[in-house]
């Protein structure tokens, strides 16, 4: 599980390319990598991954073809920035909203508009992801925990901070490029049972 309260902000060293899968070997700014360990959990912008290996400044991890088929990580180039979250541990607090870091989707940026103090971010999103999205709800975007202003037929729209602006990396995403999306896990369960119950 993850909060979308983003710690680090690190830089792909090698995104290698194989038949299946995509290795990338990523320098953290903030973690030390010696408090990885293999086999742990990590979120790489939004998306659950499994650390491989682990050298004196970099770790790696793996998408398989699951993983490329279902989020943005396809596109992630060699020193491109990441948006890093370790796993949570029982007793740290729990200060976004729960998340899988299981992507449901892949959005793109439709307008970015600097409000002063904020900058709002509009994203296109399928209206299957859409009816889980709800006005003030919570939403994963690049793994990152935002608090949705609007939502319509089409797109929602998020308020970055400067706190956000500073330490994630959406900021540097222009209209047109990719980000991964998690609704709130709870839409999806509720929406489940109350499926079965009306049928």
């Amino acid at each position: 599980m993850f909060t979308g309260l983003v710690e680090d902000i690190g830089t792909v060293l090698r995104a290698e390319r194989r038949s299946d899968s995509v290795l990338l070997l990523i320098a953290p700014a903030r973690i030390d990598p010696a408090e990885l360990s293999l086999g742990d959990s990590i979120s790489v912008n939004g998306v659950c991954l499994t650390v491989t290996e682990v050298a004196i400044s970099s770790f790696s991890v793996l998408a398989g073809t699951e993983t490329l088929s279902r989020t943005a990580l396809g596109h992630v180039r060699e020193q491109a920035r990441v948006n890093l979250e370790r796993a949570l541990r029982l007793g740290d607090p729990l200060g976004g909203h729960m998340m899988q870091g299981h992507v449901d989707a892949v959005g793109d940026i439709a307008s970015k508009r600097d409000l002063g103090a904020n900058i709002e971010i509009s994203v296109r999103a399928t209206r299957d992801l859409l009816r889980y999205v709800v006005e003030k709800g919570s939403i994963a975007v690049d793994g990152i925990s935002l608090t949705v202003n609007r939502v319509d037929a089409k797109s929602f729209s998020v308020a970055l901070i400067p706190h956000t602006v500073e330490n994630t990396t959406l900021a540097d995403k222009r209209v047109g490029d990719t980000v991964n999306l998690e609704v709130d896990i709870i839409a999806k369960y509720v929406e489940k049972l109350l499926s079965r119950r009306l049928s």
